[in-house]
């Protein structure tokens, strides 16, 4: 595990410097690296992305070739892997951002037990004094990310489950079509939202469900992510689109890490302690 345990020294002043990372091979640590992982390569993220895709051939009207492939345009691709680098980018920069966050200001002013958005947006008012009201000011920023972040997620979350139980039963999807053609794409969205609108009056902790959540991700996304990798280096599926070197050492990568991960997990879930 990650642990700044201050075991070096600064050169020429004899103060202790902070860094010191290593790995354990504990249930714990595990259960942790697995939900950020889980967090990272999302499954319901593959169904989402997928069908965002679908959804903009649909929109420029891209005609179909043999078998029902459809014809892509010269820089459709290309958009493509720009949008998705773009996105990889932006949300790791800003996880990272919120884990440095979180250990510099709540974890280290002794803040470990967050059981919802408030406590956390509590916490942090009294630790930022850097001008008069600051803390009101950090206190009012994060509940606006949050609940930004709640207008950015309700409707992925909820459409990633429409269109993943859509595809399975052979029902209508997309939200290019209209509700009365596609009653039940629309309805799984209706019925996803207020289940995640309940769970809220169900005293259930919303901090230990994302991280529980988040876990069973990063264990249902291994499977899945082998699949990515067969077809992406398959070229009777691909053609020429078949994915490069570079790409499928990185998705075989990919599977391995968190496939170890999630293996390492469930074994010091039941080997005898």
């Amino acid at each position: 595990m990650m642990r700044w345990n201050g075991c070096s020294r600064s050169r020429g002043t004899g103060a202790q410097h902070p860094w010191n990372a290593h790995i354990e091979f504990t249930f714990a640590f595990l259960f942790i690296i697995t939900g950020v992982f889980g967090t990272t390569i999302s499954p319901y993220m593959f169904f989402w992305q997928a069908s965002q895709e679908v959804e903009e051939e649909i929109e420029q009207e891209v005609p179909t070739g043999r078998a029902g492939r459809p014809k892509l345009p010269f820089d459709f691709i290309g958009n493509m892997r720009i949008d998705n680098a773009v996105g990889m980018v932006a949300s790791e920069i800003a996880q990272w951002f919120i884990i440095m966050t979180t250990a510099t200001v709540l974890f280290s002013h002794g803040v470990k037990n967050i059981a919802t958005a408030a406590d956390a947006a509590k916490a942090l008012e009294p630790l930022v004094q850097s001008f008069p009201n600051s803390g009101q000011l950090a206190k009012d920023l994060f509940a606006i990310g949050v609940i930004g972040l709640g207008f950015l997620a309700i409707p992925v979350l909820a459409g990633s489950s429409a269109y993943a139980l859509s595809e399975a039963l052979n029902w209508k999807e997309g939200l290019s079509r209209r509700f009365g053609d596609a009653r039940g794409f629309y309805g799984m969205i209706i019925v996803s939202t207020i289940v995640g609108l309940a769970l809220n009056f169900m005293g259930i902790d919303p901090i230990k469900a994302l991280v529980f959540t988040a876990v069973f991700n990063g264990i249902a996304a291994v499977p899945l992510l082998y699949l990515i990798a067969r077809i992406n280096g398959d070229k009777a599926i691909l053609g020429s689109r078949k994915g490069g070197i570079l790409s499928q050492l990185l998705v075989w990568l990919t599977v391995g890490v968190m496939g170890l991960a999630a293996v390492g997990l469930l074994y010091t879930t039941v080997m005898p302690h």
